[in-house]
This record gives C-alpha cells, sequence and structure tokens, in this order.
C-alpha cells in the first residue's frame, strides 16, 4: 500500500511548482519571533511533468569513522559514487552561491544536502518520491537532511510532528507517510482547512509506536521550538523563498531545473564539484 501511494504522489499535479508562504498567513508560537520574512516561489523551478530538524539518519553529524572514510566508500546498500549525467548546470540559471553560506549541521568529512520542505506543500508531496528514491542512491559521503520550515499556521504543526518523530527515531517510517494521508488519503488536513490538533496528530504517530503522551509533550517541548527556529533561520540566510527548495553544504541553493529529476541532476553536480574542491 505504502508504495502505490509514493506512486500515486508522483503523478499528482502535472507542474513543477513551489509553496510558499502566503501574504496573510501568521505563526502563533515562539517561531514568530525567528520566522524570517520569505516571499513566495522565486526560488525554485518553474515547470516539471509529475511534481519532506532533519530524519535521523541525515541530520546526525557523521562520526569520526564516516569522516574518514574513502572517497569510493558506499553507504548502507552499497552504493558506489557514480558521476554524475548530464551537461554541467550554469552558475545563475541553475544554481545560485550563496554569499557567506553555511552548512545547516557541521559538515565532519560528508557533503550535505539539505531539502527544504513543508508537509502541507503539494510540490513538497509530489517531489518527495522522486527525493526518497534519490535519497536511497547516495553513497556514504552524502548526508541528506530534511528541515520543515513555516509559512502560516497550517504548516507549523506539521513541523513540530517532524522533530518529535525525528527525537523518536520515526523519520524513515514516517516521512512519506505523512505526505500520503495529507494529499492523499485527506486524513490529516492541509491548507485551506484548520491546523491539525496535537491529539490528531499524536494519534497518527502513536501507529509508529509512540505513546500519544510522548509525542505530545515532544511536540510541545522548548527543543522542538528551537529545532524549528534554527531551520527557518537556515532558510533565510540560504535565501529559500518557496519549497521544495535544496542547499548543497549551505553553498549552493538549486534554481533551476526544468522537472524534479533535473533539479537533483543538478545536485548531483554540485555534489561532485563539491567532492573534487574537498
Amino acid at each position: 500500500m505504502k508504495s502505490r501511494h509514493v506512486l500515486m504522489l508522483s503523478l499528482l499535479l502535472p507542474v513543477l511548482a513551489a509553496c510558499g508562504p502566503k501574504p496573510a498567513d501568521t505563526t502563533a508560537t515562539a517561531t514568530d519571533a525567528t520566522a524570517p520574512d520569505i516571499t513566495e516561489d522565486a526560488a525554485t523551478p518553474a515547470a516539471e511533468p509529475a511534481d519532506a530538524d532533519a530524519s535521523p539518519d541525515a541530520a546526525t553529524p557523521a562520526t569520526d569513522a564516516d569522516a574518514a572514510a574513502p572517497a569510493d566508500a558506499t553507504a548502507a546498500g552499497d552504493n558506489p559514487i557514480v558521476p554524475p549525467e548530464g551537461p554541467a548546470p550554469v552558475p545563475g540559471v541553475d544554481y545560485v552561491e550563496i554569499p557567506n553560506g553555511q552548512p545547516y549541521a557541521p559538515l565532519n568529512g560528508q557533503i550535505e544536502v539539505v531539502e527544504v520542505f513543508g508537509y502541507v506543500c503539494p510540490a513538497c508531496a509530489r517531489f518527495a518520491p522522486e527525493m526518497s528514491a534519490w535519497k536511497k542512491k547516495q553513497p556514504a559521503d552524502v548526508r541528506v537532511t530534511y528541515v520543515p520550515v513555516v509559512f502560516g499556521p497550517t504548516w507549523e504543526p506539521y513541523a513540530k510532528a517532524f522533530y518529535a518523530a525525528e527525537a523518536k527515531g520515526l523519520i524513515d517510517r514516517t516521512h512519506d507517510d505523512v505526505f500520503s494521508a495529507i494529499h492523499l488519503q485527506r486524513t490529516l488536513p492541509g491548507e485551506g482547512k484548520p491546523p491539525a490538533d496535537a491529539a490528531t496528530l499524536a494519534k497518527f504517530y502513536a501507529g509508529y509506536g509512540v505513546s500519544a503522551q510522548e509525542f505530545t509533550s515532544l511536540v510541545n517541548s522548548f527543543g522542538t521550538n528551537a529545532k524549528i527556529s534554527r531551520g527557518m533561520q537556515f532558510a533565510q540566510r540560504s535565501g529559500v523563498e518557496g519549497t521544495p527548495t535544496l542547499v548543497i553544504n549551505g553553498k549552493y541553493r538549486v534554481t533551476g531545473g526544468r522537472t524534479y529529476p533535473d533539479m537533483l541532476r543538478i545536485a548531483d553536480h554540485l555534489i561532485a564539484q563539491e567532492r573534487a574542491q574537498r
């Protein structure tokens, strides 16, 4: 059933689009103090055939052993480093260099790829199957990190739920399922609906083995609010104006690509560029 949901997500709304904050949206918690003034859609490409602090396996800084891994090291799936395909990306067209850019987390010998996303964003839902498949192919020197942002009241509960799920080591199991529940099954509210309440989200995540009481406590924790603020600050200094957006090593923001696979092709080239410089 899960694979069916992933396939259906990849077929939704055949236009490459981006999601961004609505002018009238305001967030209602401590994130207000740090949320940047981000305008809509300018950072993400504009045409596509078919339309998520990071996941635990991605956001955790690499160990010393990871940092010392040779260039031809393979990841858990024995994924070799494959040279990128297609033409080299053009600066200022396919990507921009971020002035004084900084990675989201210490690199520790790895190359960081951040996807700035939101669960209620339809474009992110369309991108999710592509990103998930691409992530599985990455070698050990590439760290994929999901960073949720808050572009309005409907976005905020899901960003909090992401970090609560991360704290319980659930992101690999829940990430695609949250997109499916919002955009396919309609069992969780999306944009245009009242924001998801804590009880609704706790009930959903209880299906993955975490108690509702513990999950609600994590959602409302100081640590969760701090991570949301950190993610918004990263998005601001990286020039993110819409979701999904890819940021490589905090240095490059992907702005081109006619399709989502083409966005990932550009990312492949930027990863190879960083690897060569390293």
